[in-house]
């Protein structure tokens, strides 16, 4: 499977780049060939409907005067639509990203009104001989129809910050961190998810320190999560559960850190009575590590930028953000 090496929008940009291609041509051609039929109702639509297999994946094919009010039937692969002649599109999404001087459009992704699913709209506009704007050609697509090559991008590896909820930052200045089940035994907890993760196959873990629980990932079957209670996760015979496998060459995370990675985590619960972490994670192939904070601030950051922040780092963030 191919990567784009890009950002999530730079990967969505080259997507509509793509769309536009396919689709401006051959829409702009039925709006010059309608100029003619314009405002004759059923020679338009006779027109849209011979046209419409000329747009590639297009759902609906329709005409607008220039306030945004149909002129025609919504035109499908199964015949007319007469109840949407004399809608009011003027409010639709696609309709608002209308500019001056604009002779071909592609809208953002919107949810349709009737199917209640990811659509796209695209608008050419009809101009006469005497270049007065007679109105717009519509097309609507729904996204899953088209071809679209979806190509994974590269999610960023750099520190991002994520505020959580103002009222439990409100409060947090009123709470003290209290001992979870998980806290009375970490040193056993640790040891468990280390060996899980160089010896089993773990490759993502969260751990929950105020509940008292962690969420795992194994490589073997990683549409699945797994839930570790407290119990499980104070008792080694847990990896007699799981089948041995060899710590991943793909790991971004070297395996000889990931005690350092779960230290850490274990330094930043006992940090501060009152800016503490209620839950961290470590992804071995991505290299990052989330953490959620009394706060319920969540920063993720690579592997080794997290072992290189000091005690002093995340109490004067915590305190400032």
């Amino acid at each position: 499977m191919s990567v784009n090496k890009g950002s999530l929008q730079e990967s969505i940009a080259n997507q509509r780049e793509e769309l536009i291609a396919m689709m401006k041509a051959p829409l702009q051609q039925v709006a010059q060939a309608s100029v003619r039929v314009w405002h004759e109702r059923e020679r338009l639509e006779a027109l849209l409907q011979e046209s419409l297999a000329v747009i590639p994946y297009c759902k609906f094919l329709y005409a607008l005067n220039p306030h945004g009010v149909q002129i025609s039937s919504n035109i499908s692969h199964e015949g007319l639509i007469e109840k949407d002649f004399g809608r009011d599109r003027s409010q639709r999404p696609y309709m608002q990203q209308i500019k001056v001087g604009t002779n071909f459009m592609l809208s953002e992704a919107y949810i349709s009104m009737r199917a209640r699913r990811p659509s796209l709209t695209a608008l050419t506009t009809v101009i006469d001989e005497e270049n007065n704007l007679l109105g717009y050609l519509g097309a609507d697509f729904d996204l899953r129809d088209l071809p679209l090559t979806r190509e994974l991008y590269d999610e960023p590896t750099s520190w991002r910050q994520i505020k959580g909820d103002p009222a439990i930052r409100v409060s947090v200045f009123h709470q003290t961190r209290s001992d979870s089940r998980m806290d009375k035994h970490i040193d056993e907890v640790l040891g468990v998810v280390e060996e899980l993760i160089l010896e089993h196959g773990i490759f993502h873990a969260k751990l929950h320190f105020s509940s008292s629980r962690a969420t795992i990932w194994l490589v073997d079957d990683p549409y699945r999560y797994r839930l570790m209670d407290i119990d499980m996760l104070n008792d080694p015979d847990i990896c007699l559960a799981y089948p041995r496998r060899p710590y991943p060459e793909g790991a971004v995370v070297p395996a000889n850190r990931i005690r350092d990675v779960l230290d850490g985590l274990r330094e930043l619960r006992y940090m501060d009575e009152m800016f503490y972490l209620r839950a961290g994670a470590v992804n071995i192939f991505n290299g990052m590590v989330s953490l959620t904070f009394s706060c319920d601030g969540s920063h993720y950051l690579p592997w080794d930028e997290f072992l290189n922040k000091e005690h002093a780092f995340w109490t004067s963030h915590l305190t400032t953000n």
